[in-house]
């Protein structure tokens, strides 16, 4: 195995914590009414299309067409997406930091993120800053886990795969660039991510 001289990280999960749970805890009395509705209106498949380019605005109206007496709860799904942002993983944040300014490694992001709501992000979490190239997902018009978006990512960066690390907390989407190469860190928490870098010889 070559030097890893790479690490491409997925976003939220890994470095910041995302979830419409803080949003429609407030809008439902039940959980179990909250997860009927996370499984079926405002599902996951949903919102990966617009994270895959959809506009947030298409893909609202469209919910809202199938689902009128729902509409007021789809509606605050991006009316109040910013909620849902629930600051960073900061341990995750302090080994980026460490690998910014005090190794050379090369530092990348792979996401899949709505390009209309990514901004927030950017805006709002200085990290993301650190890195020399993001991918997102919006803005490739199609997403983890199908196989261009890491082709992508590998060409316009010039990564070598043999010698690069993909982390990502969904297992689905570490498969494709296990296909390319790369080697992969199922993301659990930011001890297990350090202790498997560690494994790949990475200078922490």
């Amino acid at each position: 195995m070559g030097r890893i001289d790479t690490i491409v990280f997925d976003l939220g999960g890994v470095l910041v914590d995302w979830n419409p749970e803080y949003v429609y805890k407030t809008i439902f009395d039940k959980e179990e009414d909250m997860h009927w509705f996370f499984q079926n209106i405002t599902t996951g498949d949903w919102n990966e299309e617009q994270d895959a380019g959809r506009s947030l605005a298409e893909g609202t109206a469209l919910l809202v067409k199938q689902f009128p007496e729902h509409e007021a709860n789809i509606r605050a799904f991006y009316g109040r997406w910013e909620e849902m942002l629930g600051g960073p993983i900061q341990e995750t944040v302090d080994i980026l930091h460490h690998l910014k300014y005090k190794t050379d490694y090369r530092l990348y992001a792979l996401t899949n993120w709505s390009a209309e709501t990514f901004p927030i992000a950017l805006k709002r979490y200085d990290f993301l800053h650190w890195f020399e190239g993001i991918v997102v997902s919006g803005d490739e018009k199609t997403r983890k886990p199908f196989l261009p978006i890491y082709q992508t990512l590998l060409s316009r960066f010039n990564i070598d795969p043999a010698t690069a690390v993909y982390t990502d907390d969904n297992v689905r989407n570490l498969h494709p660039a296990q296909e390319l190469g790369l080697h992969t860190i199922h993301f659990q928490s930011p001890e297990q991510f350090k202790k498997d870098l560690l494994a790949l010889g990475v200078d922490l």
